[in-house]
């Protein structure tokens, strides 16, 4: 656990922006959901646990839950029990004892990943994922299914946004389409009510692909984070989009506003950031956590999580 007294500056909204990186070890993919009181986290497998978990009580210090694993297991059948090799696990609050978590798993019979909901009665877990033996996305001819991340819009409608993986059938030397899809869930949280609806795909702008994506909605308007580029590259960052819809138009930001986060971009106690990506939207809009490569450029070192404030005006968001 990191633990200095002046992070607290990250919560006092002054001019310049405060970025922190929040735990030493690799964590990549980080969500978070807010209980009420406090703060947890959830993170790609890593560590020897499937589904990866920290605990902060304000969301400037934060320890790593060595060793507890949120989505232990058993699975649906849909997943594959030799790799289960879980991606990007996103938990939403649905009521004062219910929690979802939403995640990526491998598929049995192809390998690729899919997105499946799991839930829990604790923010922590340990969640339930075969609540239900369907997946809730699942485009294998498409390359499968990953990033998904819950969003609780103000009339109490769930919505699980996710990426189309079609950069995982770019063998064929083929660039493939990888849109971010946004799928209308029943009341239960776990059940597709229709079909899915294209967000945002990739441009020649974002490189290969665009993935992580995370919706917030501030002041009337929402708001779409994703990462650009290979995660493995110093070229990784992280954009957005703006609607006044949730199912748009959305319409992508520019520079000088967008990126949000890039290679480069300063960070309080551990200098400039290297290949930021997978941000997370807290459920009030105004924080977010993310991964950057925890030793420089050097991915193989893992991907450590970050946190920041942020402020939204006019379509614009802004490291606080």
């Amino acid at each position: 656990m990191l633990s200095h007294s002046y992070i607290f500056a990250l919560l006092s909204g002054s001019a310049c922006a405060h970025i922190y990186r929040v735990l030493d070890s690799s964590f990549a993919d980080p969500s978070v959901v807010y209980t009420g009181s406090d703060y947890y986290a959830f993170g790609t497998t890593g560590n020897h646990v499937h589904a990866q978990t920290a605990y902060s009580p304000d969301f400037v210090n934060w320890t790593l839950l060595d060793g507890h694993d949120a989505l232990p297991g058993p699975y649906p059948t849909w997943v594959s029990k030799s790799s289960v090799s879980l991606w990007a696990p996103d938990v939403i609050k649905v009521s004062n004892n219910s929690y979802i978590m939403y995640y990526s798993a491998r598929e049995a019979t192809t390998g690729k990943h899919c997105v499946g909901a799991a839930t829990s009665s604790k923010a922590q877990g340990p969640y339930n994922a075969t609540v239900t033996n369907s997946s809730l996305a699942c485009p294998l001819s498409q390359g499968g299914a990953i990033d998904p991340d819950g969003f609780i819009d103000t009339d109490g409608t769930i919505y699980v946004t996710y990426k189309i993986d079609g950069n995982s059938l770019d063998g064929d030397g083929t660039t493939h389409s990888t849109p971010i899809m946004l799928q209308k869930m029943h009341s239960d949280g776990i059940t597709p009510d229709g079909d899915p609806i294209q967000l945002l795909d990739r441009s020649d702008l974002d490189g290969p692909l665009i993935e992580a994506p995370s919706i917030m909605l501030k002041d009337g308007i929402y708001y779409l984070s994703f990462s650009s580029n290979w995660y493995n590259t110093e070229k990784y960052d992280t954009s957005y989009g703006y609607a006044t819809s949730i199912t748009g138009p959305w319409k992508k930001q520019y520079a000088p506003y967008a990126p949000l986060l890039k290679t480069g971009t300063g960070s309080k106690n551990a200098g400039k950031l290297s290949a930021p990506g997978g941000t997370d939207f807290s459920v009030d809009g105004t924080k977010i956590v993310f991964h950057a490569n925890l030793n420089g450029k050097d991915i193989t070192k893992g991907r450590a999580m970050f946190v920041a404030n942020i402020t939204s005006s006019d379509n614009v968001i802004s490291l606080a």
